[in-house]
């Protein structure tokens, strides 16, 4: 420890990645100073600790999500001899809502009970800010300060919904993720502007649950992911009853009563419709705004106002380091912002060496027909490695529990090989619990098992998974 200062290691904001690098410390007996400050979203949505995973993203969309599913089975409740129920019965928003709401306050609570009551954390519900390489100022929300200093600062603010700049009180007159999960009346019907996995997400539940919701797409769906699987989860959704408009983007939002007016041009038409709710998920940027990182010497990038580190988590200022959703280059999730977390901790006090591997990890979106995926799209191993040099494994398939309703669609998986070592560089797979299938197979792309090792392996019938092991046919 340096009695020079305060505290050994001092994290500002308080998301997956923050509370695991506090975390961490604190197991070693460091002294470990945390800043965590919520601004509100411009329609004044606050949410406790915890950052944007816990409050307004993965958990409440996938309790959303998985409310959605819900609805879908009474279809086959129906169709398998349950009585009593009803599959065209209405949703009750309010009650989604609370419920949802009451799983991420009791999150809040064990964090701030952990906080409070674990030995070599002080925590600051203030805003941080960089003073210097080593001090920090903490504001509260009536602007008085206070100084702290720090031999480590490390830099976890997250990211924040994008708005576009050309549209007159966008803000006011669109809602985003941040205010969705807590919303006090139902969307009705609604506007979803984005292409991203939030806007499919947000789309395919809100839909699910029987609102009239449209997606407006500018070009792509689900940009940097395999696009045959996108364009296969389009079509699921519009069977699921999404609408989409593609190919164009609002050029004005205005309020009509209360109810929101959007213009857009389609092949140069103006075009319009009104709506009770527009969601914008057009992507997000960085909370790094008014942090100074400019004041101490902390690169960024001027377009997205991410910190520019190294592998290694190192921003350009040696004592100052930066992990999650506000560094350029990194995936915006939460399980690499917490092994990344660990493993700066390692480096810092245990002589580890091993950095955070941004490649093989394994992912899953969300929408009505869940995508889970790990390693090259088609697109990127076919840039990389040469179309001629691959051969694509592919499997359409029914659900066995689907026949009973006569569900509409169907599955898709999708193996990538290089033909020179039969190695599996890309694993995707379209179908019910993604997650759950997705999470074993990112295992065997990590060990960069070899499509004969998978042939090898003996399928679980009836299962969805068993696709997977038994492709033979390639394109």
């Amino acid at each position: 420890m340096n009695p020079q200062f305060q505290y050994d290691i001092f994290v500002i904001g308080g998301g997956s990645g923050g509370l695991t690098v506090v975390d961490e410390a604190q197991k070693l007996g460091k002294r470990v100073g945390l800043a965590d400050y919520i601004k509100p979203s411009p329609h004044g949505t606050q949410w406790g600790t915890g950052g944007t995973c816990p409050n307004v993203g993965c958990i409440p969309k996938k309790l959303m999500h998985m409310t959605a599913l819900i609805g879908e089975i009474r279809h086959e409740l129906t169709a398998t001899g349950w009585q009593g129920v009803d599959p065209h019965s209405k949703h009750n928003w309010n009650t989604l809502v609370n419920e949802v709401q009451r799983q991420v306050k009791g999150i809040n609570k064990g964090n701030d009970d952990w906080l409070v009551t674990t030995n070599g954390i002080t925590y600051y519900n203030k805003l941080g800010k960089l003073k210097d390489d080593h001090t920090i100022e903490l504001i509260d929300k009536d602007g008085q300060s206070e100084f702290v200093t720090a031999e480590y600062i490390v830099i976890a603010v997250g990211s924040r919904p994008s708005f576009p700049t050309d549209i007159p009180n966008v803000k006011q007159l669109t809602i985003t993720s941040d205010d969705l999960f807590s919303l006090k009346n139902a969307p009705g019907k609604t506007l979803v502007v984005g292409a991203s996995y939030v806007a499919l997400e947000c789309a395919g539940f809100l839909t699910g649950l029987g609102y009239d919701v449209t997606v407006m797409v500018r070009s792509i769906l689900l940009r940097g992911f395999d696009q045959e699987i996108a364009e296969r989860i389009g079509e699921f959704m519009k069977i699921s009853g999404t609408k989409f408009i593609r190919g164009t983007i609002p050029s004005s939002i205005e309020d009509v009563d209360g109810k929101r007016l959007v213009k857009w041009v389609l092949n140069g038409q103006e075009q319009t419709d009104v709506f009770d709710t527009v969601l914008l998920a057009i992507g997000r940027s960085a909370d790094t705004q008014n942090l100074g990182l400019e004041q101490v010497g902390v690169e960024t990038n001027k377009e997205s106002g991410k910190i520019i580190a190294n592998d290694a988590d190192s921003t350009s200022v040696s004592n100052i380091f930066a992990i999650g959703d506000c560094v350029q280059g990194r995936l915006e999730l939460t399980p690499t912002a917490i092994m990344c977390g660990k493993r700066l901790i390692k480096r810092l006090y245990q002589n580890g060496n091993q950095i955070m591997e941004y490649s093989d990890v394994s992912t899953t979106v969300f929408t009505p027909l869940e995508y889970g995926c790990v390693g090259y799209s088609e697109e990127a191993a076919t840039k990389k490695f040469g179309k001629e040099n691959l051969k694509i494994f592919t499997s359409e398939f029914t659900p066995l529990f689907w026949n009973f309703a006569n569900r509409k669609g169907t599955c898709y998986s999708k193996l990538i090989v290089k033909k020179e070592d039969d190695v599996v560089i890309g694993f995707h797979y379209l179908g019910p619990d993604a997650a759950e299938v997705t999470q074993g197979f990112g295992v065997v792309i990590k060990l960069k098992a070899k499509k004969s090792d998978l042939d090898n392996v003996v399928g679980i019938h009836p299962s969805v998974a068993e696709e997977l092991v038994q492709m033979q046919t390639w394109k």
